[in-house]
């Protein structure tokens, strides 16, 4: 797994947590949880956003929309309304693949 993944799925993620995930500060993850409404993190007592693992993932389209592809917010915003089941759909076999990717590199490089 790289670094970026989590090995076992909790209940809630802080927003730090899932910032480090993406790669992105925390002011990204806030600006994107205005934008998509999709995005719907709980607030505990204090005010702290508590992202659920379908947020997180829903965070990791976004940014892989944005970040690789990189596609407009209001170009997420279409693809992700037209057809959101074929774009995590395809988001699904792109994080496998480049977790094939990774093995095949480290299996290369520790030979």
């Amino acid at each position: 797994m790289s670094g970026h993944e989590e090995k076992r799925e909790k209940l809630f993620y802080s927003i730090g947590e899932v910032a480090d995930m993406l790669g992105e500060q925390t002011s990204a993850v806030r600006y994107w949880e205005k934008e998509f409404d999709i995005i719907k993190p709980r607030k505990n007592k204090k005010g702290n956003r508590l992202f659920t693992p379908s947020d997180v993932d829903n965070l990791k389209i976004i940014h892989y929309l944005l970040k690789k592809r990189g596609m407009t917010i209001a170009g997420v915003k279409k693809k992700m309304s037209d057809n959101p089941q074929d774009v995590r759909n395809n988001h699904k076999v792109i994080e496998s693949l480049q977790r094939i990717k990774d093995t095949l590199i480290d299996i290369r490089d520790n030979r």
